[in-house]
């Protein structure tokens, strides 16, 4: 059976050379291989590496808001609420465990009605969220469940992997969790129990944004094995730090 492709390919091919012919250019094929399309590149790709469709987090800022912003050792930080999944981030200057970077705060911090957070969300996409105030029982958090164990030092051993920078997902809520509970603590302060008066004091004149900050800082300093007396050191001077850089 003769195919018909073949056959207007063939007939194609034909006319070509007695063009060519009659013109005196070059060959049928050459004239061919101009014609077809030219073969896909790495250049074509370009684009898609810098900005995947399948990475961009379309509508992202319709459904977080900013919460609070902190300053804390010259660093910035951002609370930022999911209102769909009720889960609160820590975005900072750095990458956050998941992957978001504060590029930028447009407003007066002193007015947080005026402020807007630009977060990188996934490669070079950068998203602004607006500041929303919201009411206290939207943050309230459940403490069931949740292990209160202060163990001497941690290493890099709670969250697996080789930078304790990187907190899991239980550490960032229980630095959460700490941060609107703080007369209770967190695994990582560094008291084997609540801690004491003094410190609730300190932490009563902070905003709860700094203090998750603080907290998350906290357990950098666990992964890399700190033990309790040396994370409760470090604990009281950051709120101290904190305060000071209030007045």
């Amino acid at each position: 059976m003769i195919d018909p492709f073949k056959i207007v390919f063939i007939g194609a091919a034909v006319f070509l050379s007695g063009a060519s012919a009659l013109r005196g250019e070059g060959s049928a094929e050459t004239d061919i291989a101009s014609a077809l399309p030219q073969p896909v590149t790495e250049k074509n790709f370009a684009a898609l590496k810098d900005q995947s469709p399948f990475l961009r987090s379309i509508g992202l800022s319709e459904s977080i808001v900013v919460t609070g912003v902190a300053q804390m050792d010259g660093d910035v930080f951002a609370s930022l609420f999911d209102l769909e999944s009720r889960q609160t981030y820590l975005v900072g200057e750095e990458a956050n465990s998941e992957g978001w970077q504060l590029v930028g705060i447009k407003g007066d911090r002193t007015d947080l009605e005026s402020v807007t957070a630009r977060i990188k969300i996934a490669g070079n996409e950068v998203v602004s969220i607006r500041y929303e105030k919201l009411s206290a029982k939207v943050f309230k958090i459940s403490s069931s469940g949740i292990s209160k164990s202060k163990s001497d030092g941690g290493g890099t051993g709670p969250h697996g992997g080789p930078d304790p920078r990187k907190l899991t997902r239980d550490q960032m809520d229980d630095a959460k969790r700490g941060a609107h509970h703080y007369r209770e603590g967190f695994q990582a302060d560094g008291y084997p129990d609540k801690p004491p008066p003094a410190t609730v004091a300190k932490l009563s004149r902070l905003s709860t944004p700094l203090r998750e900050a603080i907290n998350v800082k906290m357990f950098e300093h666990r992964n890399r094995g700190l033990g309790l007396p040396e994370r409760a050191k470090i604990y009281e001077g950051l709120l101290d730090r904190a305060l000071q850089s209030k007045r």
